[in-house]
């Protein structure tokens, strides 16, 4: 017979499972903070930064910005706002490879819950290591995440690590939406404004990204096309865009997807 507090204690354990082991800071190029824990992120091959056309400007400067963290000199957190799918998260992903190639000593690490920051930094801090902490595709709306991400930035009591920055991704140049009722029903609409633009205040550099035009869209596709030495047709490529409503690099890559999948090949990002 099965002691019934082990049979208890069995059911506990299946409810609520150790946390993950911690995966070496050290070892791997990029990483989830997931669960209060690193997961190794597999297979982490970025785009090459030839590949992303039509923003050399916000490529040269962040890739200047994420040397000088991975050297351990002075760098500010970064964010990367404006049109959806025009390469914010790959140019953070790329960069990174590209720094890690030149022998950078710095890692990814992509995090979803605002509210674990401080966790993470508390174990970062002591690594012999630079990180970027990569926030992708943020919309603050609660609270209690515009509060964290404040303090952290700039602030809070307990300072941010020196070896850690922030790049952020977000479609909204000011990150909290700006609602119209709350300003109308604040005491002092003023405010109300400058609470929710406090939050984007808080990064030392924000680079835009701004809708592609056609010719840069067909760019973008003969690049993705002639890396997979695949043939296509322009006029067929704007017809895609068309129906997908918007030009620009992610809808070039599903048009490339498509092409491929139509002559029967196999690729992958």
């Amino acid at each position: 017979m099965i002691d019934p507090l082990d049979r208890i204690a069995a059911a506990l354990e299946r409810l609520s499972p150790p946390p993950p082991p911690v995966a070496d800071c050290l070892a791997f190029p990029a990483y989830v903070w997931r669960n209060r824990a690193l997961v190794p992120i597999r297979g982490f091959a970025p785009l090459p930064l030839d590949l992303l056309i039509g923003i050399d400007r916000q490529k040269h400067v962040l890739l200047e910005m994420v040397r000088r963290v991975a050297r351990g000199h002075a760098a500010h957190d970064v964010l990367l706002w404006g049109a959806r799918g025009t390469g914010k998260s790959a140019l953070v992903k790329s960069v990174v490879a590209a720094v890690q190639a030149e022998q950078g000593n710095v890692a990814l690490i992509e995090i979803a819950d605002m509210t674990a920051l401080p966790d993470l930094f508390a174990m970062l801090a002591p690594v012999d290591r630079a990180f970027i902490v990569f926030v992708d595709d943020l919309g603050i709306d609660t609270p209690s995440e515009a509060r964290v991400l404040r303090s952290v930035l700039e602030g809070g009591a307990e300072p941010r690590p020196a070896n850690v920055r922030l790049a952020v991704t977000a479609n909204r140049r000011h990150l909290a939406p700006r609602d119209i009722a709350e300003q109308e029903s604040a005491i002092n609409p003023r405010d109300s404004i400058d609470d929710q633009l406090a939050l984007a205040d808080r990064f030392g550099l924000s680079l835009g990204f701004h809708a592609v035009d056609q010719d840069g869209y067909l760019a973008i596709v003969a690049g993705y096309a002639a890396l997979h030495d695949l043939p296509f047709q322009p006029d067929e490529a704007l017809t895609w865009a068309t129906q997908r409503g918007s030009r620009s690099g992610r809808v070039a890559w599903q048009y490339i997807v498509d092409l491929a999948g139509r002559s029967r090949r196999a690729i992958s990002k």
